[in-house]
């Protein structure tokens, strides 16, 4: 029966029907050897010629003997035309309950969750025929339905807390605007006054700006190319000598290897890690930067440390947020790890924070590859 299950439809439907026939014709047969037994049991009226070419007269049956026989000739009638016909009748109701009901079943209990725009199942399996591969096709398509709402709902809260944070961010730069017009239309400003209206106007478009890249970000396509761990040590190499001219670098390489990665955004993160680290790292002579690339399975990881304060608990506790800034510094708005957050979960990896337990930062971003 197990079997039976996994044959495809074409041939399990042709198996179920060429055996419910046979049986049907068999117990046709077997109807109508038995209804003749009993008919012969009665005589017949007419004459019977022996092998000898004697001629022996047969007796008359009587009114009952002739009611059970023609019965006899109405049920092997009868069952010659029925018992077949019911065969392939129950040959479809069979392959029906073996081949068809459970996947359609299925099927249909999906499509109405779906429907209720309810994702939180899963699709069982039912056989390996024709059928159950459609019903495995519609769990694939269940689980790409549901990482994109998962994704959508993602966007739509980062955008939301996005819009919260530039929201928040901008309330002191306005409240001082308004404060130094007002002092303006009274009189009472000075040249100092019109050059914090110029430095607030600057650093509220600088925000705009930095909102505006986030968008871009987030609209960039994905371009994976072929390339070599050697050439990103290098590049690595010479981001760190650009950003963290004064600290004592260490950039290891744990395996070469050709990858399929998106140089661009690759390159995105680390500028971000490395830019971020070196603001951090300890400002004397033995700061130190060390960066690691590394092939683990599927994931490409670079893990960035520094010897500075380390991350605030909230942070590593709840990740990046936009405008998140340890400090204030107007020249920064703290979206470099947010950023990069987002970039890695872009090429369908993540961005780890930790802090080291002899002092110092952690960050580690991973991503995939194909």
């Amino acid at each position: 029966m197990e079997q039976l299950k996994n044959m495809g439809l074409r041939r399990s439907f042709f198996l179920v029907s060429v055996f419910c026939l046979a049986a049907a014709l068999l117990l046709t047969y077997g109807i109508y050897r038995t209804c003749a037994r009993i008919s012969d049991r009665y005589p017949h009226y007419g004459i019977v010629i022996t092998p000898d070419g004697a001629m022996t007269e047969t007796g008359k049956p009587t009114p009952e003997q002739e009611r059970i026989q023609t019965l006899m000739s109405r049920i092997q009638i009868v069952s010659m035309l029925m018992i077949p016909i019911s065969g392939l009748g129950i040959a479809g109701v069979l392959f029906y309950r073996l081949k068809l009901k459970a996947p359609i079943t299925v099927l249909n209990d999906s499509t109405e969750r779906i429907r209720m725009h309810n994702l939180d199942f899963s699709i069982p399996e039912v056989s390996e025929d024709e059928l159950g591969q459609i019903c495995a096709a519609f769990e694939t398509m269940r689980i790409e339905l549901l990482r994109t709402n998962q994704e959508l709902w993602r966007q739509a809260e980062e955008r939301r807390r996005l819009n919260a944070a530039f929201a928040h961010d901008l309330r002191n730069p306005i409240t001082v605007l308004k404060g130094t017009v007002k002092l303006l239309r009274q009189g009472d400003g000075d040249e100092q006054a019109l050059e914090r209206l110029e430095t607030y106007t600057q650093r509220i478009e600088q925000y705009v700006e930095a909102m505006s890249s986030i968008q871009r970000l987030e609209q960039i396509p994905m371009c994976r190319k072929l390339i070599n761990t050697r050439i990103l040590h290098e590049e690595l190499r010479e981001t760190a000598n650009l950003l963290a001219p004064a600290l004592n670098r260490t950039i290891k390489l744990q395996e070469e290897a050709d990858i399929e990665l998106d140089h661009g955004l690759f390159l995105t993160v680390a500028e971000n890690l490395i830019g971020n680290a070196a603001r951090f790292a300890q400002k004397d002579l033995a700061a130190v930067l060390e960066i690691i690339s590394a092939k683990t399975g599927t994931m490409l990881i670079l893990t960035v440390c520094d010897d500075g304060s380390g991350f605030s608990a909230d942070l590593i506790k709840n990740g990046p947020k936009p405008f998140g800034k340890k400090h204030e510094d107007a020249a920064h708005f703290g979206m470099g790890l947010y950023t990069s957050q987002m970039l890695c979960e872009k090429h369908g990896g993540e961005l780890k924070l930790e802090n080291k337990p002899d002092g110092g930062a952690t960050v580690t971003a991973s991503f995939l590859l194909l």
